[in-house]
């Protein structure tokens, strides 16, 4: 009962080490050539605190709560890290600070992944039980879900875990898709190695960068939750089985093609294509003058 809420919390402090908050030699604590993996595996552990703490309270309710968020959390790490392939097939690293140069001297990796980028933002949703994919703590069917016999500082730790992994989350979004501490593309811009040419000001305001785009992802998230209606479970597994992880594995294997084929720049130009498609489909429609008469 003691130990639910503190192991969700631990992993998530340990994967802070792990993130390069700037240019190397900077801001970065430990930078480590399988960084990525590690952090994989660390996310993937704070769902046993949920259980504990779910089984632990002798509650119908917050058992449920716990099981529930087992399940989702086997659904959705499957394609939260199957998203994240087609970016080491194109990058060759599973160094964060490397992933975070070769998208300064190319281009930002959610240009030929726009895919990979959109399932890895549905999955983190997903992963932190967030709206609409707050299925483990339904209020209006599970009264809290895994937390209803938790209060004080314990409830606080479990407040503290999510919203700390939300910013893992986001920080991993924008170091794997979104160019990281820097503002380049091509080559052309602030790239790392400018950064590092000015030192620790160069280390200052690639951090500063880094925090806005962070800032931007967590803003989303709150939009999110107050934009969207929540799923029904057996919509959730659907959403994840059936779409997500197929997907991923499809987006896996025409990655595979066009490198083999000496074809990366093709899925750029592709990826260009598919982003202007959604902001045209997006775009507010006029209504015509002779509908806005007829009603």
């Amino acid at each position: 009962y003691y130990l639910g809420p503190m192991l969700p919390l631990l992993p998530t402090f340990i994967i802070y080490c792990l993130i390069p908050f700037g240019p190397s030699g900077t801001f970065v604590a430990a930078r480590v050539n399988v960084a990525l993996i590690l952090v994989l595996a660390l996310t993937s552990t704070g769902v046993y605190g949920i259980i504990l703490g779910g089984w632990a309270s002798n509650n119908k309710y917050s058992l449920m709560g716990g099981l529930r968020s087992a399940a989702q959390m086997v659904s959705y790490e499957v394609p939260f890290g199957l998203s994240i392939v087609g970016v080491l097939m194109i990058v060759g690293s599973l160094d964060l600070v490397k992933i975070v140069d070769y998208q300064a001297v190319n281009a930002w990796n959610f240009i030929p992944q726009i895919v990979a980028c959109f399932i890895f933002f549905v999955a983190m949703n997903a992963e932190n039980n967030r709206t609409p994919f707050d299925l483990p703590e339904a209020e209006s069917e599970l009264v809290a879900g895994y937390q209803t016999e938790y209060s004080a500082m314990k409830f606080a730790f479990f407040m503290l875990a999510e919203y700390s992994a939300m910013l893992v989350n986001c920080c991993l979004m924008v170091l794997l898709f979104f160019g990281g501490w820097t503002l380049a593309m091509f080559g052309y811009g602030l790239t790392s190695s400018v950064l590092r040419h000015w030192g620790m000001l160069g280390g200052l305001i690639g951090t500063a960068i880094f925090f806005v785009k962070v800032m931007a992802f967590m803003m989303v998230y709150i939009w999110f939750r107050a934009t969207f209606p929540r799923f029904r479970f057996d919509q959730l597994m659907d959403l994840g089985w059936k779409w997500m992880i197929p997907l991923a594995l499809g987006n896996i294997f025409v990655t595979a093609i066009f490198i083999l084929a000496g074809q990366e720049r093709l899925m750029y130009w592709i990826g260009v294509v598919a982003i202007g498609a959604v902001i045209y489909y997006m775009k507010p429609k006029r209504v015509h003058a002779s509908r806005v008469s007829a009603v």
